[in-house]
């Protein structure tokens, strides 16, 4: 019997035939804290409130933008930018952080503290089980079969879990915070720069400048090497568009510098799509006089949400509300590698904070309504929002 040709021999009418070699598939890239989404393959990071991930269809993709409406106070549209920074220090992220009311230093120090998983807790109960186990190893008697297969290991949901849980309750430790690189940009500390030529005003130059200089120094565009391991960057810009970044918008109907918001959004973007990197933009949109600017902003991010705080409005006091603190609207969602986006199951969205955490939730109504209200009825005592009791249920975050 005649051997196979090898590698490197010659095989019929003298074709060098080589052994045979599996083609590998390209491999993703592996950054802690980022997996590809299941609905195109994009690489995604977590904003920090997992079911925020859930309702934009599994988190936010890397090269992407997310605009935060903020709610009256800017109370719940602050906490989500700090959910966000906090899960980037959790994953080990490089953090940029822009504003023009606090410094960057002191929104910072308010990040919630991780919630840790009773890793330590459960590695301990492990420990004592197995000398307990020890001790009357004679008194065991029932599946001795099993003694030799490998325990269960707890720990493996938290490092397989998407994203983290946070207590609002508590600020995260310095030192977790000082473990990852921070880049800040406070607008009233920075000198003003000269923009003839352009269509931004200064802040908003000044801060386009700072974010094309980090992804460019820090690697993330790929222009250099990064350092370590490949990494993603976060960008927090807090509350554009206000009168504190020097843009009118917020001041009159017909503000002279109407473009400069959006013309930097779209710059933004291009730098975001060639690096890695991903933002959240906060605006005051019941702000801002001209509406038709507000629509063109949305246009301009990949995926928007409004937050309508029920603080200081008739839905403070009425009943339908009382489990929440306000309602989430979904204005946009991102349309990547694919023709049809991803589509929220439900519209009816609101949140609430807990004493420790920020959730959102289906719009739940009392069951009793839907016995001795009329759908009339129900439509007005939700202030118009047009939910019905029929068919809303909690999500299972």
């Amino acid at each position: 019997m005649m051997a196979a040709p090898g590698k490197g021999m010659a095989g019929p009418a003298g074709v060098n035939t080589t052994s045979f070699q599996k083609k590998s598939r390209s491999k993703l890239v592996s950054i802690p804290g980022t997996r590809p989404s299941v609905q195109n393959g994009q690489l995604i990071v977590s904003t920090g409130v997992t079911s925020l991930d859930y309702v934009i269809g599994g988190g936010l993709a890397v090269g992407t933008l997310l605009l935060v409406e903020e709610d009256r106070y800017d109370s719940y549209s602050r906490m989500l930018l700090k959910y966000f920074l906090a899960e980037g220090v959790v994953c080990g992220h490089e953090v940029f952080l822009a504003s023009a009311r606090d410094h960057p230093d002191e929104i910072m120090q308010e990040l919630p503290s991780p919630i840790v998983d009773e890793v330590g807790s459960v590695k301990t109960k492990e420990g004592q089980a197995q000398q307990c186990d020890q001790e009357n190893q004679d008194t065991m008697t029932i599946a001795w079969r099993y003694q030799n297969q490998p325990k269960v290991q707890n720990a493996l949901a938290s490092s397989v879990r998407f994203g983290h849980y946070y207590d609002v309750s508590k600020t995260m430790e310095p030192e977790v915070r000082q473990a990852v690189k921070c880049h800040s940009f406070y607008a009233l500390q920075e000198s003003p720069t000269t923009t003839e030529s352009s269509l931004l005003s200064s802040p908003y130059h000044a801060l386009l400048q700072s974010i094309q200089s980090v992804i460019r120094k820090e690697g993330f565009d790929g222009s250099t090497p990064q350092s370590k391991v490949r990494n993603v960057l976060r960008l927090g810009l807090h509350s554009l568009g206000s009168p504190l970044w020097g843009d009118d918008l917020c001041c009159t109907d017909n503000p002279a510098h109407c473009h400069a918001l959006t013309t930097f959004l779209y710059a933004l973007r291009g730098l975001l799509r060639t690096s890695l990197s991903v933002a959240v933009v906060t605006v005051p949109s019941h702000l801002m006089q001209n509406k038709s600017v507000m629509g063109q902003i949305i246009r301009l991010s990949d995926t928007a949400i409004a937050l309508e705080s029920f603080r200081g409005s008739e839905k403070e006091t009425n009943p339908l509300y009382k489990d929440y603190h306000g309602l989430l609207h979904v204005r946009q969602v991102p349309r990547l590698n694919c023709l049809v986006c991803e589509v929220p199951d439900t519209k009816d969205l609101a949140f609430k904070l807990k004493r420790k955490q920020f959730t959102i939730e289906r719009l739940h109504l009392p069951p009793d309504l839907s016995e001795t209200v009329s759908r009339v009825s129900k439509i007005e005592l939700a202030g118009g929002c047009g939910t019905t009791a029929t068919g809303n249920k909690h999500l299972d975050f």
